[in-house]
């Protein structure tokens, strides 16, 4: 059964008082909440996942919930619990829905140690994933979503899981947009359905794109990793794909890993296996037309024909 089985008076009840078992990706988390905005974001992004089962095993359990103190009534606040547990600072209640995205971001960089994690978008055609290494402001996360709305599928917009030893997992999940890129999005592909925006976040103005349901119902679907690309957003420059040796890639992507270090061998193996799989590359842009065209032309390299990466997508 998915989310959108259920009516939002239904789904907002079930917030409320049990919970809910999402299923995004290869993960499942308990989900309770009593906040309006967060029960209605689930149902209008999350609409396409599948629901677990009641009370079966979940990998995080996580509520939202307002501070049992006057900031419930005055400038009202939301926390972010996990097994029970403040996380974070409170924020404004506004910033209710953003907040479980970032929350369920933070679960898994800090608890899926058997991967490699790196903060990178990773997008999949024709067998095939591209994951995009970058910092914040790259233009990354833009990237991606015009690419997921032209035809590739997602994998994560955030988080690159390669698990050590055999491959990759994914976790489609709404894209995180900020500021300018919201709009540029909008204009971009008008069918895309977006939470609505929230200003004066640590991040700026946010919004959440809903991930394509073709992605979603193709969670489990495998893929090889043939490229590793780093995409820059620049004003006015003329779209750029560049070969990058892999000796340079590989430090580069690992200075972009949450636990490359922590890893120790395992992540230095993990890391190998991905970059010797892989074409390398730096890509400017700043239209996105050009982007999708330059992608659609890239070509895996010939030993990925023999390759395959077992997982869990």
């Amino acid at each position: 059964m998915n989310v959108s089985a259920l009516t939002p008076s239904e789904l907002k009840l079930r917030l409320k008082t049990a919970g809910i078992y999402l299923q995004t990706g290869s993960f499942t988390t308990h989900l309770k909440t009593t906040i309006p905005s967060v029960a209605e974001g689930i149902g209008l992004l999350y609409a396409d996942y599948p629901l677990a089962e009641q009370d079966c095993f979940a990998d995080f359990h996580v509520s939202l919930t307002r501070p049992r103190n006057l900031r419930r009534w005055f400038k009202p606040q939301v926390l972010f619990l996990f097994d029970g547990n403040t996380i974070f600072k409170p924020l404004p209640l506004d910033q209710a829905f953003p907040m479980l995205e970032w929350g369920l971001n933070w679960c898994v960089s800090t608890h899926v140690n058997h991967c490699l994690m790196i903060h990178a978008a990773v997008v999949e055609k024709g067998g095939f994933a591209a994951i995009m290494p970058a910092p914040p402001g790259s233009g990354k996360s833009t990237l991606c979503a015009a690419l997921v709305n032209r035809g590739w599928r997602l994998l994560s917009d955030e988080l690159a899981l390669i698990r050590v030893g055999d491959g990759n997992l994914s976790l489609p999940r709404p894209v995180s947009l900020k500021n300018e890129s919201i709009e540029i999005i909008r204009r971009y592909e008008p069918n895309a359905i977006f939470s609505r925006k929230v200003a004066d976040t640590i991040k700026g103005t946010v919004a959440h794109m809903k991930a394509p349901a073709d992605s979603i119902a193709r969670a489990a679907e495998a893929v090889q990793v043939a490229w590793v690309i780093f995409p820059k957003y620049q004003a006015g420059a003329t779209a750029c794909l560049e070969r990058l040796p892999q000796s340079r890639a590989f430090m580069r992507v690992a200075d972009n890993s949450f636990n490359y270090s922590l890893l120790g061998l395992k992540g230095f193996k993990a890391m190998t296996n991905l970059i010797d799989a892989s074409l390398c590359y730096d890509f400017t842009y700043s239209k996105l037309d050009d982007a999708i065209e330059i992608f659609g032309a890239l070509k895996p390299q010939a030993s990925n024909n023999n390759h395959t990466y077992a997982n869990e997508l």
